[in-house]
């Protein structure tokens, strides 16, 4: 993800980060409790929005379904298709996707909607890809709900918040359920899955905050380099906490 809005994307840093967290303790689960929630008969239709290297794709074929992965970056969607042979990749965006009206069964988007400008519109083109009963699914997490134990928990909130401030739509997650709603969408359910890490896998992550905060002018330069030897610290005695909400939503178009 880019540190500014305005930024255009690393896409080389963009799926070394998505390798990362696809292997991360519990991410397995997690995808498939949202293939469990897309609740797709055999053989249908489903998209997988912001597909990246297309893993879930590759992941929902093998359950059975017709599955196609669209993302807005062409090197994306080009190592997507060199990772999974003949498995369907399309260039497409979010709100302007490769279907017709009532196309598909299934519509899934993983750690995407915060990236959006305009998540309602893009829930829209879900509803108009979507045949009446199909289901959608959105996954990721809420910028403004890192919890992560400090000795200085004012500086925590202030580089919490303000690396959240340079996500487009930091708060999509906890408005999920709402979007779905206002779509037209029924059955909306939402759950939550908190990862907690307690050792130093997650260090270069906590690091990449402070920096962020302190480019942002959040924070000194030294207000960074002190939080994050605190938590280097942690990590060294075994003491490091870091908790991680993921939020889960569904709903099936009316």
């Amino acid at each position: 993800m880019p540190n500014n809005i305005a930024d255009e994307p690393d896409v080389a840093t963009m799926i070394a980060l998505l390798d990362a967290t696809e292997t991360l303790p519990g991410a397995a689960e997690l995808r498939a409790r949202t293939y469990e929630l897309l609740d797709l008969p055999a053989g249908a239709g489903v998209v997988d929005v912001g597909c990246g290297a297309g893993r879930a794709v590759a992941e929902l074929a093998e359950r059975g379904a017709r599955a196609v992965g669209v993302d807005l970056h062409e090197e994306t969607v080009a190592l997507a298709a060199r990772r999974w042979p003949g498995r369907d990749f399309r260039l497409a965006d979010a709100c302007d996707l490769p279907f017709e009206d009532g196309e598909l069964a299934g519509y899934r988007a993983d750690k995407v909607y915060h990236e959006l400008g305009d998540p309602a519109r893009a829930l829209r083109e879900a509803r108009r890809v979507l045949a009446t009963g199909g289901r959608a699914v959105l996954a990721g997490q809420d910028w403004d709900t890192l919890v992560i134990d400090s000795s200085r928990p004012g500086l925590t909130r202030t580089i919490v918040h303000a690396r959240a401030d340079l996500v487009r739509t930091p708060r999509a997650a906890r408005q999920y359920r709402n979007l779905l709603l206002d779509a037209g969408f029924r059955d909306v359910t939402v759950e939550v899955r908190t990862a907690v890490f307690t050792d130093a896998m997650m260090l270069p992550m906590l690091s990449g905050l402070a920096e962020a905060a302190r480019g942002a002018g959040a924070i000194t330069g030294e207000e960074a380099a002190a939080w994050v030897a605190d938590q280097e610290e942690r990590a060294r005695a075994g003491r490091m906490f870091l908790a991680l909400p993921l939020f889960v939503a569904a709903g099936r178009r009316a």
